[in-house]
């Protein structure tokens, strides 16, 4: 008898389903994309978008699709609960922070992003600076994003990864050059809508075919320990990285730096009618906790799921479910999708995992949208061009250069994927962490714009001084170099790391978790800017 792969359980009606729903937001996308004469139509949504829809695509675009299978995995390993929503308080500080303040400056005649204030209140070359640290934290950060999303939905669909990576960026180059940034904020307002609905389907489903429905979750989950979220725990390394400290010192200042000064998540922010609606937006997108809830709560229906009904044959190859009854650490992000596609009905699995699609695209065309402002910015000055020709000359520039860093993600995406598998390079660690470089910087030098007093080469200096910081907090470049045979035990004798083993055996750890450089790096980066002594004019 033939053994029945993961892919054969994706239905033809999943697929139609599926394209159905990618046709129907590409459809939504065309109705709402409004007119695209100038910077403000494409960029900006001629800032005129509802405060709703703009807090709407903050969620979507904070639980993208990696969240949304990523997290229930988590739950489901060895030692996973529900730790990382304490990081939830910090979170909403954060928002309430960039909400306050800095959505104020958001509103100035002529800009688009958080790096056009920096050029005028300090000096046009520290604009340069900062598009540089997004762009490069950006490129791979994303780019991992689509690929760990494009990963599982290779396995449960049968697609290769090419092609699902080939979909992903022919969708989001097109609904990018459809609409600019009011395409963008509309699809994920459907994004979000989707994963709610997804979360919630499968909690109840669940609950549905156990004889102690919710509560039945809740019990076994809570005594198996995955309920469990606070903790009080006090200490500086990796293992007390979701703690209250963390969350309440460390966490508001990657909070305020994400979403106040990465062009990412700033760009939706100029999209709103006035500083005021802004600032609603970015408070509001604080409910976006209950969907990570949701998604946790998830995660514990899955356990108690495969607690009850053990995974066999090919679904248990496919997780590679161990004796203590979790998948490997690798094969996390393939229980949900996979799950997902062998136990929900046809049609239904179609629709969710559609929703993954769609997640992955999301992300690919929000970093377009944002990779094309800034590029445009640097290279081709529009606060100098307010004309109605030049204008539109812009848009189109706009366009381009959204399809030419539409092609070079969607290949950069391949190459780690290459890189990952055939080279047995883990990428994957270095692009997830790439924030911790460039975040704190980014904020050390809005906030010396905001006070309107900084020195260009102090901040230099201190971004520089952040990114060594970084380099010995974090082992993943270290890792990349250990491949090509640079030994560890010399790091073993700084104080941030311990050595185990010896030679290609040898084992790095580091002893402070990497959260505390997003403190760290933003203060000294704003004190060698602010203090170091600037040229007197004249």
């Amino acid at each position: 008898m033939l053994r029945m792969e993961i892919h054969e359980w994706f239905k033809p009606l999943d697929w139609i389903v599926l394209f159905g729903y990618l046709g129907l937001t590409t459809l939504v996308g065309h109705i709402m994309r409004g007119k695209q004469a100038s910077m403000s139509d494409f960029f900006a949504g001629g800032r005129s978008l509802p405060w709703l829809a703009v807090s709407g695509s903050i969620i979507a675009t904070e639980i993208s699709g990696v969240t949304f299978i990523g997290v229930p995995g988590g739950v489901m390993a060895a030692q996973g609960d529900f730790t990382y929503l304490i990081w939830g308080l910090g979170s909403i500080i954060g928002r309430v922070i960039v909400g306050k303040v800095f959505t104020k400056v958001f509103y100035e005649e002529g800009i688009y992003s958080p790096y056009d204030y920096m050029g005028r209140r300090i000096k046009p070359g520290l604009k340069t600076l900062a598009t540089v640290f997004f762009t490069i934290g950006s490129i791979l950060a994303q780019s991992v994003r689509v690929l760990v999303a494009a990963l599982p939905l290779m396995i449960v669909t049968g697609l290769s990864f090419e092609v699902c990576i080939f979909i992903i960026g022919v969708f989001a180059i097109g609904w990018t050059l459809m609409g600019g940034m009011r395409t963008v904020i509309w699809t994920d307002v459907m994004q979000f809508f989707l994963f709610t609905i997804g979360g919630l389907l499968t909690v109840f489903w669940i609950a549905g075919h156990l004889e102690g429905g919710i509560g039945q979750i809740f019990q076994e989950a809570g005594d198996a320990g995955k309920t469990r979220w606070l903790n009080f725990d006090i200490g500086l390394g990796q293992a007390f990285q979701f703690t209250f400290w963390v969350a309440i010192i460390a966490v508001p200042f990657q909070n305020v730096g994400a979403f106040g000064v990465d062009q990412l998540n700033a760009q939706r922010m100029f999209c709103c009618r006035n500083a005021k609606e802004a600032s609603k937006a970015i408070i509001w997108s604080s409910v976006g906790q209950g969907i990570t809830y949701l998604m946790l709560v998830v995660g514990a229906a899955l356990f108690v799921w495969y607690a009850n009904n053990p995974p066999d044959g090919i679904v248990a190859e496919a997780l590679e479910w161990q004796e203590d009854g979790t998948p490997i650490r690798a094969k996390q992000a393939n229980v949900f999708p996979t799950w997902i596609v062998t136990q929900l009905p046809p049609g239904v699995s179609g629709l969710i995992l559609g929703g993954v699609f769609a997640a992955a695209i999301s992300s690919l065309d929000s970093i377009l949208a944002a990779l094309s402002q800034t590029t445009i910015s640097v290279l081709y000055h529009p606060e100098r061009h307010t004309g109605e020709q030049d204008q539109k000359k812009l848009v189109r520039h706009s366009r381009m250069w959204v399809i030419i860093w539409g092609l070079f993600l969607t290949g950069f995406t391949l190459l780690m994927r290459w890189m990952k598998d055939e080279a047995q390079i883990p990428i994957i660690p270095l692009a997830f962490g790439m924030t911790a470089y460039t975040m704190g910087p980014l904020l050390g030098m809005f906030l010396c714009a905001l006070t309107g007093k900084g020195s260009l080469r102090g901040l230099v200096i201190g971004s520089a001084v952040s990114f060594i910081l970084v380099l010995f907090l974090r082992t993943d470049i270290w890792v990349l170099l250990h491949f090509v045979g640079m030994p560890y035990e010399w790091l073993g004798v700084l104080p941030t790391y311990e050595v185990a083993g010896r030679g290609e055996d040898a084992r790095l750890s580091t002893v402070i978790g990497f959260h505390w450089a997003w403190p760290v790096t933003t203060i000294v980066t704003f004190v060698c800017g602010y203090f170091w002594p600037r040229r007197k004019r004249g």
